[in-house]
């Protein structure tokens, strides 16, 4: 039985096949280690955004904040569009509610998403932008997040602010994204919106944090 075994493997063995698993092998294993670091990174960024029990202001790496707010929705956003960031690398610190900012940010982008999807359709070959920006502008800090999905009239400018007022589709969102971050930024943080739009272009929220 053992001879009969031996010559069924030698039979089902081909050394050509040798070269192929060679070459695979190392292969297969860095595809898993970039699997697994990918699993960390998503890991990392959940523990980052979510900060249970914390009520009380900490200042906060607002260039991190951006970095962890995207990679928790890539999947809203990586079929979609293209993601840019252009982040000062010399921003101090900001006093602020982190987790209620990381939601604001978190909200912001798959909005984006969303826009960019309304606009050329889930299946589209053609991919929207998503740039994310962060800067000083004298005492406060600057968080600009635009995409070029369908635009917001100007004349909606203001009422996009208010509690279930929605511009996506039936059945999508609640109305209640961005009433949650006016409260955050300008309610909780003595902060200020500004919404740019360029019809049939693009769309940017502009978010005004005071460093004091």
């Amino acid at each position: 039985m053992e001879q009969n075994f031996k010559a069924t493997f030698e039979n089902s063995f081909k050394w050509e096949n040798l070269e192929f698993f060679l070459k695979e092998i190392p292969l297969a294993i860095k595809q898993s280690e970039i699997g697994i670091r990918r699993v960390s990174k998503i890991i990392k960024a959940m523990k980052d955004i979510a900060h249970p029990g914390v009520k009380e202001k900490t200042y906060t790496d607002i260039n991190n904040s951006i970095e962890v707010s995207i990679t928790i929705p890539k999947n809203e956003w990586k079929y979609l569009a293209d993601l840019e960031l252009d982040l000062d690398p010399d921003l101090p610190p900001l006093l602020c509610l982190q987790e209620e900012i990381n939601q604001v940010l978190l909200n912001t982008i798959v909005n984006a998403a969303n826009a960019i999807e309304q606009r050329n359709g889930l299946n589209s070959p053609e991919k929207g932008n998503i740039i994310i920006k962060s800067c000083r502008e004298n005492n406060d800090i600057l968080i600009k997040i635009s995409d070029t999905g369908t635009a917001i009239k100007k004349e909606f400018n203001k009422k996009i602010f208010d509690p279930f007022y929605k511009t996506k589709p039936v059945g999508k969102g609640t109305g209640q994204g961005l009433s949650i971050v006016q409260n955050i930024i300008v309610e909780k943080h003595n902060g200020l919106i500004e919404v740019e739009t360029k019809l049939n272009e693009e769309t940017t929220f502009i978010y005004k944090l005071p460093l004091s």
